[in-house]
């Protein structure tokens, strides 16, 4: 995964509430509430979802000023040394994609925030902690990511990791927000449970999208520059992209977890589906082949 190196980065589209306190925080206790959490949302939707939340909705709270991650990450070259620069790149790219894929479809892009944060994070869906991975919360429209999670896939979660593993989550969050502006999210209603459940054919088109942004990737020309700001994806980064997919799934964490699996309890589809359906999307790069529910 290479950048262009001079291009300038778009601090203003990412908030780093790193080091900042969170708020109240109720999970649900022992084992079984983690591995709720661990199952039910890594790289789900809205934590209150799934309970994870304190009840009421949180104040956002203050953030941190873009200039100061605009200072650290001027430009591409940036993003080649950093994660949170890398973070902040990928982002930047999404949303160009997504600003000119809603236009050509005659709709209108509506950007969602990225908020980095540590420990815990009060957001407009409850307050929710690092435990829960990350996630998209449709109420304010903004992606949340704890940095440490991308230890947890390479660890706990076995994945090979690497730049674009972690660019494969970030646009997997950005999905939601598609589906978020789209009406698709509403499909899900209570239907939050099971292999052939709303939730999982979500998170599926998630994947989905994640992959139509692939596609596009490197051909997507930033506003700033005319050029795209993603030079260059190899076929290794495709693989780690899918390994970490794989790594993902309802059956593999459970079976990590547990020693068994339970399709009933599914929330977010197998390892199987998601690589097939990110690898949809990256193929045809065409959203409209994404229709999980049908």
């Amino acid at each position: 995964m290479r950048f262009d190196d001079d291009a300038p980065l778009d601090a203003s589209q990412v908030q780093d509430r790193r080091g900042l306190p969170g708020g109240r925080l109720t999970v649900g206790g022992g084992v079984v509430g983690l591995l709720t959490v661990l199952v039910a949302v890594v790289f789900g939707v809205d934590p209150a979802l799934f309970g994870v939340s304190d009840g009421a909705v949180a104040p956002v709270g203050r953030a941190t000023s873009p200039a100061q991650l605009q200072a650290a990450c001027r430009t591409g070259a940036d993003a080649e040394r950093r994660q949170d620069c890398r973070i902040l790149a990928t982002v930047n790219s999404l949303q160009s994609f997504w600003q000119a894929e809603f236009a050509r479809r005659q709709g209108q892009y509506a950007p969602a925030s990225t908020v980095l944060f540590d420990d815990q994070v009060s957001t407009a869906c409850g307050t929710a902690s690092s435990a829960v991975g990350p996630f998209y919360c449709p109420a304010d429209r903004r992606a949340y990511f704890d940095l440490g999670f991308f230890d947890e896939l390479t660890g706990r979660l076995g994945a090979q990791g690497g730049p674009f593993a972690e660019a494969y989550v970030v646009a997997h969050e950005y999905g939601h927000h598609v589906q978020n502006l789209t009406g698709t999210m509403a499909k899900v209603g209570n239907d939050r449970q099971g292999a052939d459940s709303a939730a999982v054919r979500l998170e599926l088109q998630a994947d989905c999208y994640a992959g139509v942004w692939t596609h596009h990737a490197t051909t997507t020309p930033q506003a700033s520059t005319g050029r795209p700001l993603i030079t260059q994806l190899t076929d290794q980064d495709i693989a780690r992209a899918l390994d970490a997919a794989q790594s993902v799934g309802d059956d593999r964490i459970q079976q990590r977890a547990t020693g068994r699996t339970n399709p009933e309890t599914w929330t977010h589809g197998s390892s199987a589906q998601r690589a097939q359906w990110f690898t949809t999307g990256y193929r045809t790069g065409d959203m409209a082949q994404c229709d999980t529910f049908d």
